[in-house]
């Protein structure tokens, strides 16, 4: 990408986000003071002090209205909100699980001065404590995507204001998936996402179970499904071949094995494409990630069915949480 030169962007505000997120949220809003102008905590429901603590860090706080159904969609939106009577030019987006790195907001505002055709920087998130489990190890390989342009960013990143507005912001109505699908906008409007190789955040899945790590997956399925249904028509066919391999082997694999078996016994095995795949994928991959990558195809297309069978019997989607 060639470089051009223009006025350094002066305006950096943020907006943070986060439930119950305790020590997590107060060192978050500590590495934000002295980078930013203003810092915007919206708030969901905390019953841990959090609204407290944060006002006592300097922090804008919004309380959400818990009678409306939350979306952290919908909690990035009112953080814009707060800010537009005195916009900024750039607004730096962080979870409250998440800490910005030193140096993080200086490299990606220079960067956005010399490319006024980006729209979204992000860089490096990384797990806190990786070693804590592998759920926690795969998250920190998720993170790990490569550098250049991208089509999407995740909950941290410094956005363009007048650029995030120009598209109506997050769409609140989504219960995940929200970040790519504006970009997916931020893109047919004509800007451009980038991921620097630099260090950005460091995060905080603290994902210790099984179960956590599946409620996740699910969730995962289901915002490639509605991310599908929603864009994947367009050009960019947005997250159609992630929502057909979840169904494939998620939901195709166990059928026509369970059916076959029906027909004779050895039908059954058609269950052993699944370690067939996982040792297939495991020189590229490693042993761990493979074999996560292949189980959570199960969860990631009970996500795409729970997702169109709400849609068809229309029964209001909730959210799936795994923390």
């Amino acid at each position: 990408m060639g470089e051009r030169r223009v006025a350094q962007a002066d305006l950096v505000d943020a907006v943070v986000i986060g439930r119950n997120e305790g020590a997590r949220l107060l060192a978050g809003l500590a590495a934000l003071q002295g980078q930013v102008r203003r810092i915007v905590y919206v708030d969901s429901g905390s019953a841990d002090g959090s609204p407290a603590a944060a006002a006592a860090l300097g922090a804008e706080v919004v309380a959400l209205d818990m009678s409306v159904p939350f979306t952290a969609a919908r909690a990035r939106n009112a953080g814009l909100a707060r800010l537009a009577a005195d916009p900024p030019d750039l607004v730096q987006f962080l979870d409250g699980d998440c800490e910005v790195q030193p140096g993080w907001i200086g490299q990606a505002r220079r960067f956005l001065a010399q490319h006024p055709e980006v729209v979204v920087v992000c860089g490096r998130r990384r797990e806190r404590f990786p070693e804590a489990s592998v759920y926690n190890r795969l998250c920190d390989r998720e993170w790990d995507t490569p550098p250049g342009l991208a089509t999407a960013c995740g909950g941290d990143a410094l956005m363009r204001f007048a650029a995030v507005q120009a598209v109506g912001g997050y769409d609140p109505s989504l219960i995940a998936g929200e970040e790519p699908d504006l970009c997916l906008r931020l893109r047919r409007a004509g800007g451009v996402i980038w991921r620097l190789e630099a260090e950005m955040t460091l995060h905080d899945a603290a994902i210790t179970r099984f179960g956590q790590w599946w409620q996740r997956s699910r969730r995962a399925g289901h915002a490639f499904a509605e991310g599908a249904y929603r864009h994947g028509a367009g050009p960019e066919r947005h997250w159609r071949r992630e929502t057909r391999r979840a169904l494939l082997w998620g939901a195709g694999v166990p059928l026509a094995a369970a059916v076959a078996a029906l027909i004779h016994p050895a039908g059954a095995l058609l269950l052993l494409l699944w370690p067939l795949q996982v040792i297939r994928l495991m020189p590229r991959m490693g042993g761990a990630a493979a074999l996560f990558t292949v189980l959570g195809k199960l969860p990631e297309a009970q996500g795409v069915i729970g997702f169109h069978a709400r849609r068809l019997l229309r029964r209001q989607r909730r959210l799936i949480e795994y923390k």
